[in-house]
């Protein structure tokens, strides 16, 4: 959807008889809705600037130029484009525009700058990565520019940035891939914008171009569907066995019935920690993606969507990759089946409510049900860790209903985590008392757990582990501040536990892919950066929320920290519905818990404030019967918990 089009010359009268600015805020209004002051004045600016660029005679007066394109399948809109051939080839040049008058590089985030924005310093995406994606995102999924060879040339203008001189943040050399993709023009630069038009646009088209990237159909490419491909390609960590082909092959068939009778379809897979959901929705989202269906993966939480979306790019450039994976706020006002097939992963996060303060859409199932032919939900009721996840089976069922969509239920139940041990999972559901099961004195014998009186020896062994494959972490329950100042210092010590001389810090937030970074072993994951994701061993320190007293185990929110929103409106819950509230909290602490404890592949190590706690672990664990059988991957081994037993 394009807000205003014209030809060069249309363009150039309606900036000078100042009815440009009017035009686009009429179509804003007619074609997406309400538009704020700032964006007026934005374009009243910008486009200033761009009249100065264009007032040339070479760049021909027929030419096309378009304002505002809304990217198909996302909310991004092009700034500006202008349309012409260069020679025989349809050529397109996409021009993000900033009015920002400075920046401040960030470390080890790629692609991100810090700047000024609504009256606050944020961090946002370099101005040429975000004009190089908007043109990846325009070949990837416009069925005309791929048929008909249009080519994009983006780049970016800054008519309000001064360069600071030597070491300009803006072209460090952190940036330059980008910066060669989409050349950056500043303050003082409009004739060298010019030129980098006229190289691509030198005959008009009368707006032909726009026209056909406007009406062109929304397919995946195959130069895209070739990178999936090859990055999945010999991947081990995305090979599928058992049950999960079973299920792949059923949601190929429901995306295949939905897409030809236009008809929406639910497919509900209920799986625990370490069923493999995440590497069968990966799997489905680059088959779906293969087979031409625009197809998005999505979750709450942001750390499994850049963790696999690294790991499925493997040494490729932050790129396209990232566009086929989203937050589950991202379809508030999406258009009734938009997508193909929405993949969701973690399900059982879902909120109602998006956006940064809650006030956006009425419910993330209900928008992603209503925005997709086929929805596919992942879920595991039992992963809910906060008071906002409302994700279930009974919501989802509630509203496929209400749209008229059949639901398949499946069940994932080969166990690919805790070395393959059903047992483990199930005794730890006894052992926090969340569920009596039968495997109350169960526990596999080739699974390594462990119980640590002191947090150091449990951080050295970590470590120690973690030299191997960089697959083993420390992660403790929100007990702690995540405190302001030291977020992006490692040596900053939040979670500190002083009888034992032990500090450590919460994971950076100058990093999105704790999980994966080589010295992330150095800082404490929390919930929010380990739930959908997994190690081979995992350190768990259990805080004061979790606690053994009178032969129960017991929660307490109090202990949690102040700056955790996990629990965020529980106070006022107490207030109303004390029993619920109540209820509410301690199902939270404890699926915290057990999520945490159920991450490692190997073994799972735990350090616990609370001394009777720690006893009640040594007791359990002592009562376990081992479960064995020797294969050739597992020798007799002795349980090294043993050692670090203390009475």
């Amino acid at each position: 959807m394009i807000v205003y089009e014209a030809t060069k010359s249309e363009f150039l009268s309606d900036v000078f008889e100042d009815q440009l600015v009017p035009n686009i805020c009429n179509n804003y209004n007619t074609k997406i809705g309400k538009i704020n002051e700032s964006e007026v004045r934005s374009w009243d600016n910008s486009m200033q600037y761009m009249y100065r660029v264009l007032m040339d005679n070479e760049i021909p007066s027929d030419a096309g130029v378009a304002i505002e394109f809304k990217i198909p399948h996302t909310s991004r809109r092009v700034d500006f484009l202008i349309s012409g051939k260069e020679d025989t080839t349809n050529s397109v040049v996409v021009v993000e525009l900033k009015q920002w008058e400075s920046i401040k590089k960030v470390d080890n985030k790629e692609a991100v700058v810090e700047t000024l924005i609504n009256r606050g310093i944020r961090e946002t995406t370099h101005p040429s990565y975000q004009a190089w994606s908007y043109a990846a995102l325009i070949k990837d999924y416009n069925e005309n520019v791929q048929n008909e060879n249009i080519e994009i040339y983006p780049c970016a203008y800054l008519h309000n940035y001064i360069t600071p001189g030597v070491n300009d943040p803006l072209t460090d050399e952190v940036y330059q891939y980008y910066i060669d993709q989409a050349p950056i023009f500043i303050k003082g630069n409009a004739g060298k914008l010019r030129d980098f038009i006229k190289r691509y646009i030198k005959f008009g088209d009368n707006k032909e171009t726009l026209y056909k990237i406007e009406s062109g159909r929304i397919r995946p490419s195959k130069s895209l569907q070739d990178s999936l491909n090859n990055m999945l390609k010999g991947n081990q960590e995305f090979i599928m066995i058992d049950d999960q082909k079973v299920v792949y092959e059923t949601a190929l068939q429901l995306a295949k019935d939905a897409v030809r009778s236009n008809k929406k379809h639910v497919l509900v897979v209920q799986g625990g920690p370490g069923t493999g959901k995440s590497v069968l929705a990966i799997n489905l989202l680059v088959e779906m993606t293969n087979r031409s269906l625009v197809s998005q993966y999505v979750t709450k939480n942001a750390a499994p969507r850049k963790i696999y979306a690294n790991k499925l790019k493997q040494d490729y450039r932050k790129g396209h990759i990232d566009n086929l994976f989203k937050g589950s706020g991202s379809y508030v006002n999406a258009p009734e089946n938009e997508f193909d097939v929405l993949i969701v992963d973690e399900a059982h996060r879902l909120n109602e409510k998006s956006g940064m303060f809650q006030n956006l859409g009425e419910n993330q199932i209900k928008e992603i049900i209503s925005a997709s032919k086929l929805s596919i939900f992942f879920i595991d009721e039992r992963q809910r860790v906060t008071l906002k996840d409302v994700g279930s089976i009974g919501m989802i069922e509630k509203f496929a209903m209400e749209h008229g969509a059949p639901v398949t239920r499946m069940n994932l139940e080969s166990q690919f985590r805790c070395n393959g041990s059903d047992g483990y999972l199930a005794w730890i559901d006894d052992v926090l008392q969340i569920r009596e099961t039968a495997n109350a004195n169960h526990i596999a014998n080739n699974y390594d757990f462990r119980i640590y009186s002191d947090p150091n020896e449990l951080r050295c062994e970590i470590e120690k582990l973690n030299r191997v494959k960089n697959k083993s972490r420390l992660v403790a329950g929100y007990c702690w501040d995540w405190i302001k100042e030291g977020k992006s210092k490692s040596n900053y010590h939040d979670i500190v536990l002083p009888e034992h001389g032990f500090g450590m810090s919460w994971n950076l937030d100058s990093s999105e892919t704790w999980a994966i970074d080589p010295e992330s072993v150095n800082e404490v994951g929390c919930i929010h950066t380990c739930q959908g994701l997994e190690f081979d061993y995992v350190g768990v320190i259990i805080g004061d929320d979790l606690i053994y007293r009178d032969q129960e185990i017991k929660t307490d929110y109090n202990q949690r920290a102040k700056t955790d929103s996990s629990l965020k409106g529980i106070k006022k819950m107490m207030k109303e519905n004390p029993e619920e509230a109540k209820r509410l909290a301690d199902e939270i602490i404890r699926n915290t818990y057990r999520t945490l404890m159920t991450r490692g592949q190997k073994g799972c190590f735990v350090y616990c404030t609370d001394k009777e706690l720690e006893r009640y672990l040594e007791k359990r664990f002592t009562e376990t019967q081992f479960e064995y059988k020797e294969n050739e991957f597992f020798k007799p081994v002795t349980s090294v918990a043993e050692n670090n037993r203390e009475y």
